[in-house]
């Protein structure tokens, strides 16, 4: 039986740059030295553990990725989430942990399952790690929004990037923000901004070390979920009401989530899903290596498709094989390696967002064969 695993959660907002932060987390790691990395994407195609892996240096070599797909892993029946993170600890016996959700996922869901009894002797849970975009905060839709807000309030450090075009009023308002909604959370701004936009990680010294310290410092969070955990049943027995309340399920939930991915040998290629959950529209398409597409043209059509909230991938292109990762405020492409096949997910609003909202119109046969068009 493994134990006391240190374990750190990486949250933020759909967007936000979680992945980025990933990755440079991953560059602080030993030579030689096993992580794990558990995965929750919303869609139903797995991408991030595929541009994990097709790095090729040092660090990523001996990362174990778990993917899991088709929800999120704030599931009240905590199923999905017990056995990858069973089945992952049990086949790989990593020495770090780290657990990327969905962006529209709730954290709170997430403390309470990982503050459970059952994982407090095989987890070790250092600091929650919040990513939050300071451009999506300038704007109000995300500031009220309480998705947005609920990863600020149940975290222990909150990572600012993309804050260069802040004023200084500006900073002193989103600290403010951030203060009211939680006053104990510590806060790292990343010194560059380089990394969500070109891609590229940021290596510089004094953002390295802070976020490489987070990995040793424990979880204020998951301990006082803990203390909830073991106060309940005492409380139950006199009588009185619970401490905490599990919040509402996350709107955006699937109840069908799959606890791993099927092989690549189990999906006919090519292949293309589409969904809508709640106000949320998903489609994605995985294609054989073979398609090629134009890399401009690709870029072009991706951008205009009504309301984008996000666009990730990784595909083969007249400029060879492109990781796509599109945000409306960030847009970012660079070269990775051969990969099986191409793999392209989308998310787009169901609705405009303003008073008169008018639902978005969506031809996904008419998409099929505007995206095959553009095959050389």
């Amino acid at each position: 039986m493994l134990q006391n695993i240190p374990c750190t959660l990486v949250t933020g907002f759909l967007g936000s740059g979680k992945t980025t932060l990933i990755n440079q987390l991953i560059a602080t790691k030993p030579t030689g030295e096993r992580w794990a990395l558990l995965i929750n994407e919303f869609g139903r195609i797995g991408i991030d553990g595929a541009l994990l892996t097709s790095s090729q240096d040092s660090h990523t070599t001996d990362i174990a990725i778990r993917e899991v797909s088709g929800g999120c892993i704030c599931c009240t029946s905590q199923l999905p989430l017990q056995i990858a993170l069973s089945r992952l600890l049990s086949d790989h016996h990593p020495k770090r942990l780290l657990i990327e959700p969905t962006g529209l996922a709730h954290p709170r869901e997430l403390v309470q399952q990982l503050s459970a009894p059952h994982w407090q002797t095989a987890l070790k849970m250092q600091a929650v790690i919040t990513v939050l975009s300071a451009l999506q905060w300038q704007q109000e839709k995300y500031r009220t929004h309480e998705g947005f807000q609920a990863h600020v309030r149940d975290a222990d450090v909150l990572v600012i990037n993309r804050y260069t075009q802040l004023s200084a009023d500006e900073k002193q308002a989103l600290q403010a923000w951030v203060a009211k909604l939680n006053a104990q959370i510590s806060i790292i701004w990343a010194e560059s901004d380089s990394q969500t936009t070109t891609g590229e990680i940021n290596t510089s010294t004094g953002y390295s070390a802070a976020l490489s310290a987070q990995l040793s410092k424990p979880s204020f969070v998951i301990s006082k979920q803990q203390r909830v955990n073991i106060a309940e049943p005492y409380r139950a027995v006199v009588g009185l009401k619970p401490l905490s309340h599990s919040l509402t399920a996350n709107t955006f939930h699937n109840p069908e989530s799959n606890d791993d991915n099927k092989p690549d040998t189990s999906i006919e290629l090519p292949y293309r899903y589409h969904e809508q959950q709640q106000d949320i529209l998903l489609a994605g398409w995985r294609l054989p290596a073979e398609y090629v597409f134009n890399a401009d043209k690709l870029q072009d059509w991706l951008l205009k498709l009504p309301n984008w909230q996000r666009i990730k991938g990784v595909v083969h292109t007249s400029h060879g094989w492109l990781q796509i990762n599109f945000t409306p405020d960030s847009l970012s492409t660079k070269t990775v390696s051969a990969q099986a096949d191409s793999r392209l997910e989308i998310i787009l609003q169901a609705s405009t967002g303003q008073e008169d909202a008018t639902a978005v119109k969506v031809d996904w046969e008419g998409y099929d064969l505007e995206l095959m068009a553009l095959m050389l």
